[in-house]
Formats: C-alpha cells, structure tokens, sequence
C-alpha cells in the first residue's frame, strides 16, 4: 500500500501545473479565435494613437495641457474597451455554450479563471504599453516644440498599462458575475464611471470613493509628466492604481467563489 501511495501524491503534485499550461493554451487559442474580441483588442490599440494623431493636428490642446495628456486623450475610451474585452473573454463563451466544454477540458473553476485573468491582464498590459507609447511619440513629433511640459512620462506608461490590464481584469470579473454580454459590459462601465461621477456626493470621503475606478487612475498617471499636487488629485495617482487593484482582485475572488457555487 505504500509503494502505490508515493507515486500517486507525485502526480497530483504535478498535475497542476500540466492543468494550468493547458489552461492558459486553450484562452489563447480562444482569445484570438473569436471575432468580437479580436476586434475589440485591435480598437483598444488604435485608440490612443490615433487620439494622438487627432490632437496634435488639430491643436485643440490647452496651454497648460501636457504631452503625455494630450497624447492620451482617448485612453480612458481606449480603457473601457480593454474592461470589455475583459468581460468579453468569459460572456462569450456562456452565450455560446462553450464554457461546458472549456470545464471538461480543465475541470477546476479556479484554474479557468485564473487563465483567464492572467490572459487578459498580460496582453492588455502589453498592448497598452506598445500603443500609449506610440501616442506619446506621435505626440512628441507632431506637437509645437517647448509649448506643453514635457517631464517624465516613463513611469506613469508603465503605470497607465497597469491601469488597462486591470480594467480588464475587472471586466473579467464582472463578467463571470453576470454571464450576459450586454448586462456585463453596461456594467462595468458604470462601475469604471461612478466613482467619479457620485466621488464628490461622499464629502470627507470623497478621495477614496472617486479613486475607485481604473479611470480615476488613469486620469491621475497622465498627468503625471508634470506632477503636482493640483493635477494629480488628493489621493495621488500610485495610490489611486493600487487602491483599484486592491479591490479588482477582490472581486475577482468573489466571483470564483461565486462561480464555485454555481457551478457545484
């Protein structure tokens, strides 16, 4: 009995990372095979870019506007986008039907999730840094020398593609909570706009409520090429994106144990 213990706690012991590699294989494959999210990943790229394009030949930028702002004038667009993708990941497979197939194939819910989560987070990350990068070299190149600040724009772009891998993250989650396509996506964008629109309803407690939001965050991070105290908000943009984080990943932790019950 106890030869034919050891080899069998060894292979759960390795089962799980083989689970979760053929997790995350089988959401790629996903991810670029459907339609409606390969599109929607290609219109969250091309926003800022082409908001960069459309400010710098216009020159509807304020004085006091930054490059990195004025290049990124359609990133919060661009951000709801990625939440949608995010929600897009998990709907479309309950309107299809395949999600049943997707749990045979991995059969623990967490697991799943978790693919889904990290799928979603490291390419918007990465295509957030790609294309708002771009922007701020379009940006750059386009608009009049020594009119706008300049600053250092390198680390609120990593922060900015922070706030879009969270966003879809987000949409991950309110997706997996509601399992409809429209009523998640309507949802999480109200969830990325309340907070700042009912933030000042709060009084005392209005930096806290108005920073719950990727959006909120982002705003802060643009602006951050010329830091001060008056443009980046009381909270402070940093805070702002981990705050957001904090509460992204709680909920995310909901819905998989909702999505447990559901499913038991």
């Amino acid at each position: 009995m106890t030869t034919r213990t050891a080899p069998a706690t060894t292979a759960t012991s390795t089962a799980t990372p083989a689970l979760a590699s053929r997790a995350l294989s089988y959401e790629w494959i996903k991810f670029r095979s459907v339609r409606s999210t390969v599109w929607t990943t290609a219109a969250t790229a091309a926003l800022p870019v082409l908001g960069a394009v459309f400010v710098a030949a216009t020159g509807s930028l304020q004085p006091d506007d930054t490059v990195l702002g004025g290049s990124l004038t359609l990133s919060v667009v661009a951000q709801m986008l990625a939440a949608v993708v995010g929600a897009l990941v998990v709907t479309g497979e309950y309107s299809s039907g395949t999600i049943r197939t997707t749990f045979t194939a991995v059969p623990r819910r967490g697991t799943v999730l978790a693919a889904k989560a990290a799928l979603v987070a490291a390419v918007m990350y990465v295509l957030a840094l790609l294309s708002c990068s771009a922007a701020y070299v379009v940006g750059s190149a386009m608009l009049p020398d020594g009119r706008y600040a300049q600053g250092d724009p390198l680390p609120a772009l990593f922060g900015i593609a922070a706030s879009f891998a969270v966003a879809a993250v987000l949409g991950l989650a309110v997706g997996t909570l509601v399992r409809h396509s429209a009523g998640a996506v309507t949802t999480v964008i109200g969830v990325l706009l309340l907070p700042s629109l009912f933030g000042p309803l709060f009084g005392d407690a209005e930096r806290w409520i108005a920073g719950l939001s990727p959006t909120a965050a982002l705003e802060k991070l643009t602006q951050t090429s010329d830091a001060t105290a008056d443009t980046v908000g009381s909270l402070g943009p940093w805070p702002s994106l981990l705050l957001v984080a904090a509460c992204t990943t709680a909920l995310t932790l909901a819905a998989l144990l909702l999505l447990r019950r559901r499913d038991a």
